[in-house]
């Protein structure tokens, strides 16, 4: 895919791929809910409008981030998955979820809070055990 990027920045040229919040949000759905499909996306708490879900979507999936398949059972339905590539922003959402427990404590979640605390008392082995799991979700990866 050909992406054009407004510079040589590693910052900018990384947020020209996920730089807006709902391209982070599907991501967050994938890696911490297990969404998988266009409905499950859209059934958010953020309410993200279809047709902007439609295009993040295309733009992780042409960006390499995703990939789209089938549902075995539901030929037409459509099931996305994280790629490799995807599965590297996980230490990245990690941090996110660290910062925004640490700086927006009042206004998260307590489901969050949990899971920041489960974070911090290992936060490498929480990734390890992360990044195998969705490894293991990916379609037709060696591991599977």
């Amino acid at each position: 895919m050909e992406i054009n990027f407004r510079s040589t920045c590693p910052i900018s040229s990384a947020l020209d791929i996920v730089g807006d919040k709902w391209s982070l949000l599907i991501l967050r759905d994938i890696m911490f809910s297990g969404k998988k499909t266009f409905g499950e996306f859209a059934s958010s708490p953020e309410g993200i409008a279809t047709n902007i879900l439609s295009d993040r979507l295309g733009n992780l999936e042409k960006s390499g981030i995703i990939t789209k398949g089938k549902l075995p059972n539901n030929k037409k339905a459509n099931i996305y998955s994280l790629t490799e590539k995807g599965i590297t922003f996980l230490p990245i959402l990690v941090e996110v979820i660290l910062w925004s427990n640490k700086n927006l404590y009042a206004h998260i979640s307590e489901n969050t809070k949990n899971l920041a605390i489960t974070i911090m008392k290992d936060k490498k082995s929480f990734i390890e055990l992360m990044t195998d799991k969705l490894k293991n979700e990916i379609p037709n990866s060696p591991i599977n």
